[in-house]
């Protein structure tokens, strides 16, 4: 697998793994895409990563030259289309390489910003998951 795709400049990257319906994945986007004031997303669509599993993911990230590294992604997998709460799967990619959590759409903006100018780690968000893995927001 060639190494992943740099997010342009305080955007996160948002992967798409899943190609079985390009309908669900255009209003996605468009859902993602409403969300917050300011563009927070770079939406990748290349079948490359077709069924991508989060380690292949994480072996991706490891072949890249330092100043390429992506230190955390999103991933648009076959859950997150099916679900009416499009939960992305968060990855880690950096401090514990593979450590993933679901965010619905709704607290997508939170956990980007966040990340993408450093402002909280993710452990952070990893760390106040739900019983099921989701992270909805601090209580």
């Amino acid at each position: 697998m060639q190494p992943l795709p740099q997010s342009d400049d305080l955007t996160s990257l948002v992967l798409r793994t899943n190609f079985d319906d390009d309908r669900r994945w255009e209003a996605f986007m468009e859902n993602l895409s409403r969300i917050g004031d300011y563009r927070m997303a770079t939406f990748v669509s290349d079948t490359v990563y077709a069924g991508a599993t989060v380690q292949q993911l994480v072996d991706a990230d490891a072949t890249a030259d330092i100043d390429y590294k992506v230190f955390y992604l999103f991933v648009v997998d076959t859950k997150t289309l099916a679900d009416d709460e499009h939960p992305l799967l968060a990855v880690d990619l950096d401090t514990e390489p593979g450590r993933s959590f679901r965010v619905p759409v709704q607290f997508y903006a939170d956990v980007s910003a966040n990340l993408s100018i450093a402002n909280m780690d993710f452990a952070d968000f990893a760390d106040a998951v739900d019983a099921t893995g989701t992270y909805r927001g601090f209580d």
